[in-house]
């Protein structure tokens, strides 16, 4: 072979795989001219790795030899080729046909179809071939719209078959999907014309993939696609990769934007192909509004014309979750628009950008594929330096299928399902994203290591100190729950002391730890999360509770001050309303006189507005309520005082319609509970559910039905969950009998689910 052996200079691949198949070809035409070709009417041509010049050193020979039907002896001929090929231990996939008969095959194979896009003439008759080749592209881009489901199935049939590159630690360079072949189907979906594909970032990954199959064909001496890991140290070494999980590493990646881009050129292919079948004329597009200048749009999230320049990292992490939320992609256009340049966040992170990107971990199991687009964009590595050490980073562990960084979002979308568990979903998420972040090349113990990583992280994103040293045990304690249940007695006094004393003697960060362990251990695989050590990490954890049983901080109120000018604003009949603005939204204060449904309608007003309630502080002295609201508003537009007063008097519009709906896809249930002992003259009740529009207003509502006054309330949304305490007072101030409470609670849990408030 007449090419270079380097497998370390950039872009000496490419050069070698050229003069590779300038090789090819040139002993393949020494074969025809020494065989004596008929005459015209006859041409030899390869398809596959020789024609796009990426076949590999021990690849085989697909060649076809093409003839117009007019000749005799061609068959003969055809034996003269094959022969010294075979001679010279050439492994052959040959064929002998027409042009039609090309077309034929093609029509009715698709692999041969995907291959005969790329036919190159090697000698004889170059119009046999340029009629061969004009044909399947002809016929290619004519029966799209039947070929592409067709393509579509037969890539799930080979992926299920051959699993995913990036999830396997011996895969199959060619088959697995984000490999080889998956490349040079992205090429045939370009060649339908209804839909470019991507450049740049692609090729190179291929480029990667080459490299790394040329490599392991030269350390095995076979013409291999499967990386196996009895080869895998000897391909590092001749790749100039420090060991064999730096080789891995590059081949996930490599096979992560492969599998991106295809999936993206198949989703406009099907646009495209939707357009052309169902436009009879000129059309606006269909948008439906998700707010903040966002829209859903032939299954994409993308951003609203007007809002176009309405960039920054704030803009990108709300249509990063309505994404997410909706398990729909963003548009490719939107992407490009958010992302260039990539926006830059302050040290430590404002509080509305904190709380945005709290949101997105919770967003569910969507949160997969749009984390993998901020990351393939750059965001997440110019966002948290401290994701590039484990990006694709294997983990040779029998009962992990994930690389770490996979991993770690797979535990924050289980984490996502149980977050109705603890008292801050926020912590427990963040947590779950950087649990493993010291999982990188030379740790010992990664929880140790990962935890001072870990805090530095969430100091940047801005958390109180208290729930930094919260955030770093979480991380340095995360694998203790499991390892005292398995390893030692769940049931000796020594073992529960150990994990109190590993906890701080903390119940909030117990259930924390808890959660967080069942998370880790579900998205490692079923062999980390079996019967057995479910029940024995739920026991420990029982037998925690129990120890630390009354220790665990409730809510307090309030101490009650009014200032002056609210009093004296509220006894001449004009409620008090304050707006300050911030970054997101603004801080709303409202006072009035206090009534049944006072609440409600304050809710439901500020919804009117398309706000979103972050926080709310709700506190009744001298019969006059002071509310204090943290609210969100899309694209800045908040109403004026006066407004809000005119709408106090009014009221807002009321809507008692049935908001039933399907339950929540990421398995939280509303709960509704009595706080016992918690105050000595009020009904103390605890709300967590599913935050929505229009829930406050629907509590509120339902509180109000049941003839109770909230004395104080204490709300807050963590992570899309609302956690609220209100202290309720019945109008003649007796204790709420047990069926009253028992219905009270029922009524709110309805409220929560969606139902229609009210007394029953």
């Amino acid at each position: 072979m007449a090419g270079t052996r380097d497998f370390t200079t950039p872009g000496a691949g490419q050069l070698r795989r050229a003069r590779l198949a300038a090789y090819n070809k040139d002993l393949l035409a020494d074969v025809w001219r020494a065989a004596a070709a008929p005459g015209d009417g006859v041409a030899l041509a390869v398809v596959g790795g020789i024609a796009r010049a990426d076949s590999g050193p021990l690849s085989d020979y697909d060649v076809v030899l093409v003839h117009d039907g007019r000749r005799d002896g061609v068959a003969e001929f055809a034996d003269r080729i094959w022969y010294p090929l075979w001679d010279k231990g050439i492994r052959l996939d040959h064929s002998l046909r027409t042009p039609k008969e090309c077309r034929a095959v093609a029509s009715a194979d698709l692999t041969a179809a995907v291959g005969l896009l790329d036919i190159d003439l090697v000698a004889g008759d170059p119009l046999l071939v340029a009629q061969v080749r004009q044909g399947i592209a002809h016929d290619w881009r004519s029966n799209a719209r039947k070929r592409l489901p067709e393509l579509v199935d037969s890539l799930h049939t080979r992926h299920s078959r051959h699993g995913d590159l990036t999830h396997q630690l011996e895969p199959s360079l060619k088959e697995a999907a984000g490999g080889l072949r998956d490349m040079a189907v992205l090429r045939a979906l370009a060649a339908t014309w209804l839909a470019d594909r991507p450049h740049g970032a692609v090729d190179s990954a291929y480029e990667r993939l080459l490299d790394v199959r040329d490599a392991l064909h030269v350390v095995t001496g076979r013409g291999r696609d499967g990386l196996a890991r009895q080869d895998q140290d000897a391909v590092s070494a001749l790749l100039g990769e420090p060991d064999a999980d730096s080789l891995l590493t590059s081949v996930v990646q490599a096979g992560r934007t492969i599998s991106y881009a295809l999936e993206g050129t198949l989703r406009r292919a099907g646009q495209s192909q939707r357009a052309r079948t169902l436009r009879t004329g000129p059309r606006r597009p269909v948008l439906r509004p998700l707010g903040h200048g966002l829209y859903l749009h032939d299954g994409e999230i993308v951003l609203g014309q007007r809002e176009r320049h309405r960039r920054g990292a704030l803009m990108l992490l709300r249509a990063a979750t309505a994404a997410a939320r909706r398990e729909a992609p963003l548009g490719p256009t939107t992407v490009t628009n958010l992302t260039e340049p990539l926006p830059q966040l302050a040290e430590p992170w404002p509080e509305e950008i904190r709380e945005a990107f709290v949101d997105l971990l919770a967003a569910g199991t969507g949160l997969a594929h749009v984390w993998e687009t901020l990351d393939l964009t750059g965001v997440i590595g110019a966002w948290l330096p401290e994701w590039a050490p484990v990006r694709s980073r294997p983990q040779r562990s029998p009962v992990h299928r994930h690389t770490v960084d996979r991993h770690l979002i797979e535990t924050v979308v289980r984490a996502t399902g149980l977050r109705d568990r603890v008292q801050r979903p926020d912590l427990l998420l963040v947590a779950a994203l950087l649990h493993d972040i010291g999982k990188i090349s030379g740790v010992y113990d990664h929880a140790v290591e990962g935890a001072p990583v870990a805090a530095n992280v969430a100091r940047r994103m801005g958390f109180a100190a208290d729930d930094v040293e919260t955030i770093r045990l979480l991380v340095r304690e995360h694998l203790t729950v499991v390892e005292l249940a398995t390893r030692r007695d769940p049931d000796d006094p020594a073992t529960v002391a150990a994990l109190l004393d590993a906890v701080g003697e903390r119940p909030d960060v117990l259930e924390l730890l808890v959660v967080l362990t069942e998370a880790d251990a579900v998205a490692a695989g079923p062999k980390a999360w079996t019967s057995w050590r479910a029940e024995l990490v739920h026991r420990l954890a029982q037998h925690g509770r129990a120890a630390l049983d009354g220790r665990c901080p409730r809510h307090v109120e309030d101490a009650a001050s009014l200032a002056e000018e609210i009093r004296a604003q509220v006894a001449t009949g004009t409620p008090y309303v304050s707006i300050t603005t911030t970054a997101s939204g603004a801080t709303v204060e409202i006072a009035d006189r206090d009534r049944p449904g006072l609440f409600a309608a304050c809710a439901r007003l500020l919804a009117s507005f398309g706000m979103t309630v972050r926080s709310a502080r709700v506190r009744t002295t001298d019969g006059i309520a002071h509310n204090t609201w943290r609210v969100e508003a899309p694209l800045s537009d908040l109403p004026d005082t006066e407004q809000l007063v005119r709408r106090l008097r009014e009221g807002p519009p009321r809507d008692r319609r049935r908001r039933t709906g399907p339950r929540p896809a990421d398995g939280t249930t509303s709960r509704a509970m009595v706080v016992p002992a918690a105050s000595d003259d009020a009904l103390v009740i605890e709300v967590r559910a599913r935050d929505r529009a229009g829930l406050l207003g629907d509590l509120g509502e339902t509180f109000a039905a049941h003839g109770l006054a909230i004395r104080s309330a204490h709300v807050a949304t963590y992570a899309g969950q609302t956690l609220d305490t209100f202290y309720v007072q019945t109008p003649d101030d007796e204790p709420a009998t047990p069926p009253d409470v028992a219905r009270i609670i029922a009524a709110l849990i309805d409220a929560c689910d969606g139902e229609t408030p009210g007394a029953g």
